[in-house]
């Protein structure tokens, strides 16, 4: 416009500022202050509000406070840009105070001061914020949705969705990645097919989390029905994170050829692929295959990370392969200098309690230069019952109760090792103890629910339509309780 000898004005500079904040432009947001500042609109309220917002969000909060300092008029949005610019640089105290000046507020103002608290993990400052709020819309529910979901509370973001009058995309987007990262994967199932009965199209990252959950659930059937659906849709599958998540949901629920041409077609192949794919032959039993691909890795190289190790360490376990978990779990630590974890300790420990080898996995759990958790112990305790190692099994024992004082498993687990080896009056001692404690068989410390999902007519849903009936297309069934 300069060029042809045209002057930006009060209501092109807003437009041009406000741009160059969303480019996050540093230097041309700068020179076109000068120009403002050349011409006299600087002072006008709207132009003042552009270069407020404008160093606020390249976080020169001093610039922005000065500007704001030297304007004639200031209205809502004014005072608004001002908070956020100290929220943007952590200075919560400062954006209080001016938020406790403001003569006016509106709900942007309000969810700027919530969100602060929302990002920081304050849920009970955000909450008092949100009920304060005179007025909220769908970003105030779904900041306080998305807090709650990331905190592992979903009965209270569940509270917020069903109260709030509407909802966007990202409200559902919350609650459906919140059930999946919260080890929910039926609610995540349940959640998407209600968004689909209420004509809300999702996008990547929603079906990036239904995928998650199917990876959960481990059903063949459900990650058929998925991997159909992300096809007739208009999402771009060549995306890394779709990618990646459509080859783990099928590695794990059992469609290894989907699964191994999704990866070999890649253009390039990455550390999460390749654990995506190893730990989906672990799984179904192609151990030899699960090892041979992660020296493939190796080979191409890319560095295992401690996720990598805890793969094929379970990998070997699983198999009973103690010369090849005892090698990469030294190549662990002298090729690659790692600490080994608690769970890679865990692994080995399972690994030669799975072989018989008792002693070797109780010395073991005593060298470890970091405190063994209940997953190691549980291992020993239970080969302790497979070889009725007494023994043993009540040192171990011993210890798990300490750690875990209210698992009942592990007094059935030493109450049956004591019954193996006929040692009746130490049963009925064990099962007294559990009374006074108030146990009983149900309660175990990490309960493993059967998930049964049916199956019906998947085949006939049309995502041209976006119709998809939870009856006649497949139900999830509340999971079923070990008796």
């Amino acid at each position: 416009m300069k060029s042809e000898g045209g002057l930006p004005d009060k209501y092109t500079y807003p437009l041009v500022i406000k741009a160059c904040s969303s480019e996050v432009k540093a230097w041309e947001g700068k020179m076109l202050h000068g120009l403002a500042l050349k011409s006299g609109c600087e002072k006008d309220v709207f132009v003042g509000t552009s270069l407020v917002g404008f160093y606020a969000k390249i976080k020169e909060i001093l610039n922005a406070k000065k500007v704001f300092d030297e304007m004639s008029e200031r209205n809502v949005v004014s005072w608004t840009a001002l908070v956020v610019g100290h929220i943007n640089v952590g200075d919560i105290v400062e954006a209080k105070r001016v938020f406790d000046l403001m003569p006016e507020r509106n709900v942007a103002t309000w969810n700027a001061l919530m969100g602060w608290w929302v990002k920081t993990g304050d849920l009970v400052t955000a909450r008092k914020v949100f009920d304060e709020m005179p007025e909220r819309n769908a970003i105030s529910y779904t900041m306080m949705i998305d807090g709650y979901a990331k905190a592992g509370d979903m009965a209270s973001a569940m509270f917020l969705f069903e109260q709030a009058p509407e909802r966007d995309i990202f409200a559902w987007s919350a609650m459906i990645s919140g059930y999946e990262q919260n080890g929910q994967p039926n609610e995540a199932i349940k959640m998407f097919i209600r968004m689909s009965e209420m004509d809300v199209k999702p996008d990547k990252y929603i079906l990036v989390s239904l995928m998650s959950a199917c990876s959960q659930v481990g059903s063949l059937e459900l990650a058929m029905w998925v991997d159909g659906y992300l096809s007739r849709s208009d999402i771009d599958v060549s995306q890394a994170h779709v990618l990646a998540a459509l080859i783990d949901m099928n590695a794990k629920c059992g469609n290894m050829a989907r699964a191994a041409k999704l990866f070999e077609e890649m253009p390039k192949r990455d550390l999460v692929s390749y654990c995506s794919m190893i730990q989906g032959l672990a799984i179904h039993g192609q151990e030899a295959q699960a090892i041979e691909l992660f020296n493939r890795m190796i080979s191409e190289g890319l560095v295992p990370d401690e996720v990598a190790f805890t793969i094929i360490l379970n990998a070997c376990s699983g198999a009973g392969l103690v010369e090849e978990g005892w090698h990469y779990f030294e190549i662990m630590k002298n090729e690659y200098s790692m600490v080994p974890t608690p769970d890679h300790y865990a692994c080995m420990v399972d690994l030669l309690s799975r072989t018989g080898r008792l002693k070797a996995a109780y010395d073991l759990i005593k060298s470890m230069p970091v405190e063994p958790h209940a997953g190691a112990w549980g291992a020993l305790l239970g080969a302790c019952k497979l070889h009725c190692d007494v023994e043993l099994g009540e040192l171990t024992a011993a210890r798990l109760h300490e750690l875990e004082p209210l698992n009942a498993a592990n007094y059935v687990l030493l109450s049956n090792i004591y019954a193996a080896a006929e040692q009746w009056v130490n049963v009925s001692r064990l099962r007294n103890k559990m009374k006074e404690r108030g146990l009983r068989k149900g309660n175990f410390g990490s309960q493993r629910f059967n998930c049964w999902i049916e199956f019906e007519e998947l085949d006939q849903y049309s995502h041209g339509s976006k119709e998809l009936n939870q009856g006649e297309a497949f139900s999830i069934v509340t999971p079923l309780k070990p008796s």
